[in-house]
């Protein structure tokens, strides 16, 4: 091997030295918020409006929002549904869901619905995969919270 050749084995060397060094002390850029990807209150408001209206539209569901002013329950559940997906809004409702649902006696069968009615929103409005898993799972929980009360 030539000088020429083991300096420049040798420069090769302490680049990727080096190279590694540097990557192990950079930080890793910040994740976005699901709020952020899902596209922040626009998307959020949309679904809300798709979602709340599709309830009050189908049999299987309309009962529970007889009577509800639908303008103060859509801005509920978009100031809900920005804080629990790391938005910067601030939610006012009833924080406990058995007591915002309390009397309503939603069945098994209308949160169902009610959940495809969202997944449907999201898949209108073209939310990625990911982003429409991880919202459903947020919401799927709150079924124990909200069915029967």
């Amino acid at each position: 091997m030539t000088l020429l050749q083991q300096y420049a084995k040798y420069r090769l060397q302490v680049m990727l030295a080096a190279s590694v060094v540097l990557a192990g002390c950079a930080s890793p850029p910040p994740s976005a918020s699901l709020f952020d990807r899902l596209g922040g209150l626009p998307v959020i408001t949309a679904v809300v409006d798709k979602e709340v209206d599709a309830h009050v539209a189908d049999p299987r569901t309309r009962r529970v929002f007889v009577g509800v002013n639908l303008k103060t329950l859509k801005a509920s559940i978009v100031a809900m549904t920005c804080v629990a997906t790391g938005g910067p809004c601030k939610y006012t409702g009833e924080p406990k869901m058995a007591n915002a649902h309390r009397g309503l006696s939603i069945t098994s069968e209308e949160f169902d619905v009610s959940i495809g009615q969202i997944s449907d929103a999201l898949d209108e409005l073209h939310v990625a995969a990911r982003e429409k898993k991880e919202l459903l799972g947020i919401l799927m929980p709150m079924k124990v919270d909200i069915v029967g009360r």
